[in-house]
């Protein structure tokens, strides 16, 4: 049965005050709070624990770079590069990815908390061992990412890209995929169980079944 899921939204107020990516150096501790950030280019940036509270990226380049055990609370990503980019172990609550470039991002072992993908390029992204709850992901591509022993709870993928994309040891059971878009998939069998699909697809998959499906 697929339950509908309800995504809170970053919960930011008022006009923010202006920043630079940089000021955040001149804290003892990493962290930006209640601003903008717009237009910046950095790459090959190391930061380990930042925290974002409250905080809006507009037309932002960050790649190339390792933000291990981030923790982002009512953040907000509006076309922004975020490519190769390092956020292993990180938490994100009420996080907004919109119109994003996320090739090769890597969430291991993160904790998603009410976040959402949104018309975002994820192709090649990690999701190993990553937590969700809940989470969407909307008219984004997928390609070849890989969601291997992931938790998807309260998870739901929206006319979706996911070519490719790798489910080993992921169970899918109470996942709607059927709106989405693939002609290859890695997945264990038993894992299909619960998994809603679209009858073009239960094609694709019944030759995992080694089923040799016959037209009327």
């Amino acid at each position: 049965m697929i339950k509908k899921i309800k995504i809170d939204l970053p919960k930011i107020q008022g006009k923010l005050e202006e920043a630079r990516f940089r000021d955040l150096y001149l804290e003892e501790d990493p962290y930006l709070h209640d601003c903008s950030i717009t237009g910046a280019f950095l790459e090959n940036e190391e930061i380990d624990k930042l925290i974002l509270s409250k905080v809006k990226f507009n037309n932002v380049t960050l790649i190339h770079s390792s933000f291990y055990k981030i923790d982002m609370t009512d953040v907000v990503f509006e076309n922004c590069d975020l490519s190769n980019t390092n956020f292993k172990e990180g938490i994100l609550y009420r996080v907004h990815f919109k119109d994003c470039k996320l090739m090769g991002v890597d969430f291991e072992k993160a904790n998603l908390r009410n976040v959402t993908f949104e018309n975002c390029k994820l192709d090649m992204s990690e999701f190993v061992e990553t937590d969700f709850k809940p989470v969407l992901f909307d008219q984004s591509s997928l390609k070849q990412a890989n969601f291997y022993e992931t938790k998807l709870n309260a998870v739901k993928f929206e006319s979706c890209n996911i070519e490719e994309i790798d489910f080993t040891e992921t169970s899918l059971n109470g996942i709607d995929i059927s709106t989405c878009k693939f002609n290859t998939i890695h997945v264990n069998l038993t894992s299909l169980k619960g998994c809603t699909v679209s009858r073009e697809q239960a094609i694709v998959f019944s030759t995992l079944l080694g089923l040799n499906v016959k037209d009327e």
